[in-house]
């Protein structure tokens, strides 16, 4: 310790020495009161210093209760999408209670249903309770406290309702059935003192409302799906028509050319002065006239493919790039040219082209397709959408039904080319072989800098 060290410690000693024969000397100079009043600042110095510990403290928990409230508001989202996957791997099939034809009579009927249901609010039938309940023996006082249970459990009621009417679906019907019960239970057993309950016939309509807003959102997505299926026909049947067009355009055409140089030759021939002249001609001529049989022919087809609206081709196609081994959709076209419906199927929202493996003519090809249909109805990939034409079914059960039901003579091509898919897989084998090599060399290289550290 320094010489200097010593002197300030020899000088606080003196100033405490000093201050407390000042606090004694003060003491013998106080009052009581004075003394009170020390005392008292004392306390509050004590008591202040505690404020802050505490508001301190506070802040702290505060702090703490955020991080637990975010904590809180993460683990119940988490638990809303768990249980949302567990509605959606656990529920069970709806059974459908109305058979009405449109979306229209379902809006009817629930139109009906909610009026009936304010009727019955209106009428005092929706919820009732006693009416000999009185309040400090004041009957008037208890009919008021009965009235006011009523409309809180009516209220209740409808907006636990409505909740699960408006966000019915087919994973949560069955949940939302129950809840709805379960709220009915609930708040007539909280009412049960005061004999308030909500009947049952309310709760039955409560419970036909959630039934009819479900199957009218079914019915509205089913008419979507309809017209969408009648859009798409009317131009598939548009384009069958420009196709048509074109094609009698074109062969019309044709048949003015060959008709044409068909008469040219005709007044050539009468002109010929050799019999050599008059051979080439001739053949020429031949040659003309059976191409213009081809195109009465063509234009017969054309004629044809117009006036039989149920002529057209069922394709077999198959995409294992998209759907895998094994899956075929069965489809039909009335295109001229059937290969282009395949390569529109084929676009940007399926990552391969299909694969034919089928294309069969036919004058009755609806028939055709629906025999195919009805046949693997139980190999469809989609139980509930019947336009989906996908079905997980071998080719060889295809082939043998088409020629059951059609014509022995079809050619099937069994495999699948898939020929983007197949390069893609060897390709992304590649690269992988190649990020392999990589990974390891610089694994290599990582462990010779190691050892030379």
């Amino acid at each position: 310790m320094s010489i200097l060290d010593i002197f300030r410690i020899k000088k606080i000693k003196t100033e405490l020495e000093n201050v407390r024969a000042d606090y004694e000397n003060l003491k013998k100079i106080m009052t009581p009161e004075h003394q009170e009043a020390f005392d008292l600042t004392i306390a509050i110095s004590k008591l202040s210093h505690e404020k802050n510990l505490l508001l301190d403290e506070i802040q702290f928990k505060k702090n703490k209760l955020d991080v637990l409230y975010s904590q809180y508001e993460t683990k119940s989202k988490e638990l809303l999408d768990l249980d949302e996957q567990i509605s959606l791997e656990s529920f069970s099939l709806y059974k459908p209670k109305f058979e009405f034809a449109n979306s229209t009579i379902f809006k009817q009927k629930l139109d009906t249903l909610r009026d009936a249901q304010k009727l019955m609010i209106k009428e005092g039938t929706a919820c009732v309770g006693s009416q000999s309940w009185t309040v400090n023996n004041n009957k008037a006082e208890g009919r008021k406290m009965v009235n006011d249970m009523i409309k809180l459990s009516l209220r209740s009621f409808n907006n636990e309702c409505d909740v699960c009417v408006a966000n019915v679906k087919f994973n949560n019907i069955a949940t939302y059935e129950k809840r709805i019960i379960k709220s009915y239970e609930t708040l007539n057993k909280l009412g049960k003192i005061m004999q308030v309950y909500i009947t049952e016939e309310y709760l039955q309509l409560k419970l036909t409302e959630l039934y009819l807003a479900y199957e009218y959102s079914v019915k509205k997505q089913e008419e979507k799906e309809e017209q969408r299926q009648i859009r798409e026909q009317m131009r598939e049947e548009a384009r069958l028509q420009r196709e048509i067009d074109e094609a009698r355009k074109t062969i019309e055409k044709e048949k003015r050319h060959y008709t044409n140089a068909l008469e040219k030759a005709m007044k050539q021939l009468e002109q010929c002065k050799s019999e050599e002249e008059r051979l080439l001609i001739s053949d020429k001529i031949a040659e003309l006239q059976k191409n213009l049989q081809e195109i009465e022919v063509s234009l017969q087809e054309v004629d044809y493919r117009e006036a039989n609206q149920r002529a057209g081709y069922v394709y077999v196609i198959s995409n294992i790039g998209s759907f895998g081994e094994g899956v075929f959709k069965i489809g039909m076209t009335r295109r001229l040219d059937p290969y282009d419906r395949v390569y529109e199927l084929g676009d940007a929202s399926v990552p391969f082209n299909f694969d034919v493996h089928a294309m069969i003519f036919s004058d009755d090809a609806p028939t055709l397709e629906a025999k195919l249909h009805k046949t693997f109805e139980n190999k469809r990939l989609n139980y509930v959408n019947k336009r989906r034409e996908y079905f997980k079914v071998s080719i060889d059960e295809i082939e043998q039904v088409i020629k059951n039901n059609h014509d022995k003579s079809v050619e099937f091509i069994r495999t699948s080319a898939a020929e983007e898919y197949r390069e893609s897989i060897l390709l992304r084998n590649q690269q992988e072989i190649v990020d392999s090599e990589q990974q390891h060399a610089w694994q290599e290289v990582a462990v010779g800098n190691q050892h030379k550290n």
